[in-house]
This record gives structure tokens, C-alpha cells and sequence, in this order.
């Protein structure tokens, strides 16, 4: 509800007793466990872009070498001593969530993902995780024809 009041708004509260807004709440936040003693694995964030020659030599697509123009993320865990049963991951469109016995994990992502289809390997002789998502932005359609 909102009332004018001098050339200004204000905004009112629906419920008095509430501290703030719900939009104000950082999405993932829910996941957030400040008193979980296990500690942050070692991870790295990668961008994948699917390019063919029009793109490479002849430039003719609208793609540039951003990571605005990356279809993927790749988040490579390393998770020193886990097995693939010990894994728990959560993928939400903005928010990772990872968690073993020793580990945990909880990683606000650059950008929003499709998080109903992504793909997770363990490879264990390396110790890592490797989960990639696809980038789900609003206009792709029109961007990468």
C-alpha cells in the first residue's frame, strides 16, 4: 500500500510486527547455517559457450567472449576424501547448496540457472565434484538465435 504525501511515497507495511521486507530477504538465505562447523571446500567457477566457425573466424553470430554470452556454468568442487553417497546437492535458480559429512557449501550463483536440468559428475580419482548448469536468462531467445 503506498500513500502520496508531498511529492514523495511511502511505503506501508502490511503487518506492523515484521522487521523487513520480504524482497529484502537475499534469496538462499534460507540455507544459511552461520553455526555449522564444517568447513568450505575449494571450488572454481568456469563459463562454457558453445561456438562454431561462423562465430570464431567469421564473427557473425552475436557472440562476444563475456560471460554474458556463456550458455553454462561449471562449479568444480574439490571434495578431498568424500564418496559419491556422501554428497547432498541442492540446486536452487540462484543458489548451491552442497554438503558432505566434513564439507558444506553454499554458493550464490552469478547468474540465474534452469536448476531442474543440470548435471553433476563426481570423478572420484580426482576428488571433485562437477556440476553444470545452464544459464537461463530472459532474452536468450533473442540474443542467441
Amino acid at each position: 500500500v503506498m500513500s502520496r504525501r508531498k511529492g514523495s511515497f511511502q511505503v506501508k507495511s502490511e503487518n506492523r510486527k515484521t522487521i523487513w521486507n520480504t524482497e529484502e530477504v537475499p534469496e538462499g538465505s534460507e540455507f544459511d547455517d552461520t553455526w555449522d562447523p564444517r568447513e568450505q571446500p575449494e571450488y572454481q567457477i568456469l563459463f562454457k559457450q558453445c561456438v562454431g566457425t561462423e562465430d570464431v573466424f567469421f564473427g557473425m553470430s552475436r557472440k562476444d567472449p563475456s560471460t554474458a554470452c556463456c550458455e553454462d556454468i561449471v562449479i568444480k568442487i574439490k571434495l578431498p576424501g568424500a564418496k559419491y553417497s556422501d554428497i547432498t546437492l541442492d540446486i536452487q535458480d540462484k543458489v548451491l547448496d552442497l554438503r558432505t559429512p566434513k564439507k558444506k557449501l553454499l554458493l550464490h550463483l552469478p547468474y540465474r540457472v534452469d536448476s531442474k536440468n543440470g548435471k553433476a559428475r563426481f570423478l572420484s580419482e580426482e576428488e571433485t565434484l562437477e556440476v553444470t548448469l545452464r544459464v537461463s536468462r530472459m532474452f536468450d531467445f533473442i540474443n542467441f538465435v
